[in-house]
């Protein structure tokens, strides 16, 4: 069965920088987008990137801070987070489908890890 469980969250302070890690197994690696999906305190959540083919796709509003990448012979993919600020704070989750869900509304879901941004 498809699992998914993401770590490498942690407290940070505004301006620094957090990689993400989604390990996956249970299903034949390359043929799933993989994607990173975010949910802040009350609020809905958000998608932030997805990688497809080694292709990577990010959410409009917040390309340039977050880098997406995998490793297929570890069936791992990671996101970068730089100069973090506090808006960034949320449970970030990785999650998986046949194809990357522009609304986030993917088909497997992993555990959340938690990044917080606070001085």
């Amino acid at each position: 069965d498809v699992q998914l469980q993401a770590s490498g969250g942690g407290m940070v302070q505004p301006g620094g920088s957090l990689r993400l890690t989604c390990a996956t197994s249970g299903f034949t690696f390359e043929h799933y987008a993989i994607g990173w999906v975010r949910q802040a305190p009350g609020k809905e959540r958000e998608p932030v990137a997805c990688i497809a083919d080694g292709i990577p796709r990010y959410a409009d509003s917040l390309k340039g801070r977050f880098t997406i990448s995998s490793d297929a012979a570890k069936s791992a993919v990671f996101l970068q987070i730089d100069a973090l600020t506090p808006e960034d704070t949320a449970v970030y989750y990785c999650a998986a489908d046949l194809v990357c869900a522009v609304k986030g509304d993917y088909d497997y879901w992993g555990q959340e890890t938690q990044v917080t941004v606070s001085s």
